[in-house]
């Protein structure tokens, strides 16, 4: 039985670098808040190079009153400097966190005094209690960094053993991994609701590059019809869509907690899959 109803769903978006790319979120921002999402997630760069940006970015989606979630990332930060952003984030009224190592940035020397995700979760909890929902990261087709399946799951158990919430997957376009992925943590005795990430397809060559330095798996057919489309934008987007929306279906109807969109701040590919699916 398709509830999907009753889920909770949620968007991602990075900070913009640019007025004009500033103004063009806000308009994302407001179309998408109409279709009321239990939170926005808003990425952090790099070794937090948009620190400054995740942060104006959160502000101003929460002061909207959308409930924000910031991605933190440990990765290239003391502890202090850590502290000093959650009393900030308390401070304006955030509720939710998406923990994560992060990305070293080229050049930088330093991990940091917390290496992995679960030590952020740890020291999350440490310094603020209960305060924050914490999210993390899922992988359903691996990290692409872990040694093996296992190792990779076994990395995955720690961060909610530490005390995280809940997760977000990794976006995948084969369903059958997150079923297998699901009945692996059940089997390891994880429980945490895990929300499958959903990137919606709208430029092959942009997904390509995106998704061979992260390890996202696009099926050979998905692919080679993709390819086929050559530069038919039209074309490419309107099978993206139908391919991402049938994804979502065959997840709704086996039951997830809930759809998180990458939006890559556009309004548009998500509100297509949202109407398609009868949301």
């Amino acid at each position: 039985m398709d509830n999907s109803k009753q889920k909770a769903h949620s968007f991602e978006f990075f900070p913009p670098k640019t007025a004009e790319g500033a103004e063009k979120l806000r308009q994302t921002r407001e179309q998408l808040a109409a279709l009321h999402p239990r939170y926005i997630s808003v990425t952090f760069g790099a070794g937090g190079s948009t620190q400054q940006g995740t942060l104006d970015t959160i502000t101003e989606i929460q002061n909207a009153g959308i409930p924000a979630a910031p991605h933190m990332s440990c990765i290239s930060s003391s502890k202090e400097d850590l502290y000093q952003l959650l009393k900030t984030y308390q401070e304006i009224g955030i509720k939710r966190i998406v923990a994560l190592r992060g990305d070293m940035p080229s050049g930088t020397k330093g991990l940091g005094e917390l290496r992995y995700a679960n030590e952020l979760v740890a020291f999350i909890r440490e310094k603020t209690g209960d305060y924050f929902h914490l999210e993390v990261a899922a992988y359903p087709e691996v990290h692409p960094q872990a040694r093996d399946a296992e190792s990779d799951l076994h990395h995955f158990k720690l961060k909610i053993e530490a005390g995280a919430n809940s997760a977000i997957t990794q976006y995948f376009y084969n369903p059958d991994a997150y079923f297998n992925f699901i009945e692996r943590c059940h089997k390891a005795a994880i429980n945490a609701p895990i929300v499958p990430g959903i990137m919606p397809i709208t430029n092959y060559k942009m997904l390509a590059r995106f998704s061979d330095s992260c390890g996202a798996e696009i099926p050979r057919w998905v692919r080679k019809q993709l390819e086929g489309y050559g530069d038919d934008l039209e074309s490419i987007r309107k099978f993206g869509i139908d391919v991402t929306t049938d994804l979502c279906r065959k997840l709704l109807e086996f039951g997830v907690p809930g759809l998180h969109f990458y939006t890559m701040n556009q309004a548009g590919p998500t509100m297509e899959i949202w109407d398609n699916l009868n949301l």
